[in-house]
């Protein structure tokens, strides 16, 4: 995707016209409001990514996921958009956006955007016409429903956000749906006028030159016409993947209110939209607890998304050898066909070394973990630091989420405190006080301080990803695992060219590993301190060896 430059017209390419890109790269998710603020209100913004476009180049990544920056009263902080077409002024100006795509792209870095289609914010001028009367030309745009006789909701459907999915609307005397927030109307993907309008949008963004989408919920578009009750869901089947285990939400089986067939034919027809762009690429996130990588293989199947955001390692289940090999060969047998987009933490989640306990030479080696596996690694901000999730008071609460099911879950902000890029009281995020308080323990942390020790984890990341990027096969190569286990996670990694050996210890003891049969070269520009011997290898505790061989030996 070509930007055009504004002072000579030359076109700005984030890289070669390779329809494939995406399969195996490293895209660096940017919560805007927390990266880097240039104004001084305390909030991040587009201005303030720009002026950090080099530290994401000299960490090696190959695009960036910025999360909604669209204008919105901010009460879900940007996933409640009000105008899909301009940028809120707390985070810049349409021209710092095409700023930001031009440096991006000047830096062989691609930039996908955060689409939200399957609700829009009630402030937004659609809903406000919908909701007028029920004979307006936008009436339909949105899930309105009669109450039962009794006056309750239409069926039992419940809200991620806590309480009924229905809200009642004076004016037009019906309920709309909304499965998050109460000020999140859900969209009615059943009008295709709202269908088209949402394509439009899709080509707007194409044609100021990003290089593709994340899909928020996007099992979410369509809703069952019928309206019928969810059934209960068996309680040893209720998990927090998709809610936090003190929401009622994890106890029905969503089958009417989300993931329906219809979804199918949308997807079609988005995908068709993209492929009218060069070198588009588009990843799903898909909330569906009970039948997740079923509904993955078929949002990537026949010319549909390009990929899912899983969500296995995004729980709370800790990510042994038995069960990252659990995962990927459940993948491998559902999912078939589809490319795997794997991620440790993002901005809905707990840091995941606070959900995992991890000590720091653990951080370092489950971060090359996930850059081993088959398939696009996603990182959060600030992960590259090892920060820990961070605690904040109920006074400094600003998640709409945490302060319905406050304490026993105390939302997402601890995942979302700005950036320390110093050590300064701030963390050079701001000159201002903050939109959420920068955690003290993350200031030891800082970029400034991690820049100056070539043992840190910012230091790590970036060699690691520095080496792979010298091992296709990492990228885009076939997975085989050797062996995986509470200790020990032994694969190979093929790509048709290269063989590559990859062992982990995932033990606080040594460990030996034999090489499998053939002429292996050991790779010692790994990041890692290993011992290779005749036939075998020994690698210290939380350390990880590699070594290549011609494929086809």
């Amino acid at each position: 995707m070509a930007f055009m430059d504004a002072v000579s017209d030359r076109p700005i390419e984030a890289g070669p016209h390779d329809p494939d890109w995406w399969r195996g790269a490293v895209i660096y998710q940017i919560y805007p409001r927390s990266f880097q603020d240039s104004n001084d209100d305390g909030v991040g913004d587009l201005s303030g990514i720009i002026h950090r476009m080099d530290y994401l180049q000299k960490l090696g990544v190959d695009a960036i996921w910025v999360s909604p920056f669209f204008r919105s009263p901010m009460r879900d902080f940007g996933y409640d958009i009000s105008s899909f077409r301009d940028v809120d002024p707390m985070f810049g100006s349409m021209g710092d956006f095409e700023a930001l795509i031009h440096r991006a792209h000047s830096l062989g870095i691609r930039v996908l955007i955060d689409l939200v289609f399957s609700h829009t914010s009630s402030d937004h001028r659609w809903f406000k016409e919908s909701r007028a009367s029920r004979n307006n030309p936008k009436s339909d745009w949105y899930v309105w429903a009669d109450p039962k006789p009794d006056g309750s909701p239409p069926n039992n459907w419940l809200s991620i956000f806590g309480g009924s999915a229905w809200e009642w609307q004076g004016e037009r005397m019906q309920y709309y749906l909304h499965n998050f927030l109460i000020a999140q109307p859900d969209l009615n993907f059943h009008n295709p006028d709202v269908q088209e309008e949402l394509l439009n949008v899709a080509r707007y963004w194409l044609d100021k030159g990003v290089d593709g989408f994340r899909l928020d919920v996007v099992n979410f578009y369509f809703h069952d016409k019928e309206l019928r009750d969810n059934p209960p869901l068996p309680p040893e089947q209720q998990n927090d993947n998709t809610a936090p285990s003190v929401n009622p939400y994890n106890f029905q089986d969503h089958l009417y209110s989300k993931t329906q067939p219809e979804n199918l034919v949308f997807l079609q027809r988005l995908r068709a939209v993209m492929d009218e762009y060069p070198a588009i690429t588009s990843v799903g996130e898909i909330g569906e607890s009970q039948r997740g990588m079923e509904t993955q293989r078929e949002y990537t199947s026949n010319g549909r998304l390009h990929m899912a955001y899983d969500f296995d390692f995004l729980s709370t289940v800790y990510p042994s050898g038995s069960r990252i090999r659990e995962v990927l060969e459940r993948f491998e047998r559902i999912v078939t066909e589809g490319w795997a987009c794997w991620a440790l933490s993002n901005h809905d989640v707990e840091r995941w070394a606070s959900r995992f306990g991890l000590n720091e030479m653990e951080r370092k080696l489950y971060a090359a973990i996930l850059m081993t596996l088959k398939g696009t690694v996603c990182l959060y901000q600030g992960e590259e630091l090892g920060l820990t999730e961070a605690y904040v008071s109920y006074e400094d609460l600003q998640d709409p989420y945490g302060k319905r099911f406050w304490p026993k879950y105390k939302g997402r902000d601890g995942c979302r405190t700005p950036m320390p890029w110093t050590q300064d009281h701030y963390g050079g995020f701001s000159d201002a006080r903050p939109w959420l308080p920068v955690a003290v323990e993350h200031l030891d942390r800082a970029v400034s301080v991690q820049e100056r020790d070539l043992g840190s984890t910012l230091t790590f990341y970036r060699s690691f990803i520095a080496f792979r990027k010298t091992l296709p096969a990492l990228a885009k190569g076939d997975l085989t695992i050797i062996a995986a286990d509470e200790a020990r996670l032994v694969l190979t990694r093929n790509d048709g060219i290269t063989l590559v050996f990859a062992a982990y210890n995932l033990s606080g003891a040594p460990l030996t590993v034999a090489l499998p049969d053939g002429q292996w070269t050991p790779r010692d520009d790994a990041p890692f301190a290993v011992d290779f011997g005749d036939g075998t290898v020994e690698i210290g505790p939380y350390q990880g060896a590699f070594a290549v061989s011609a494929a086809g030996q």
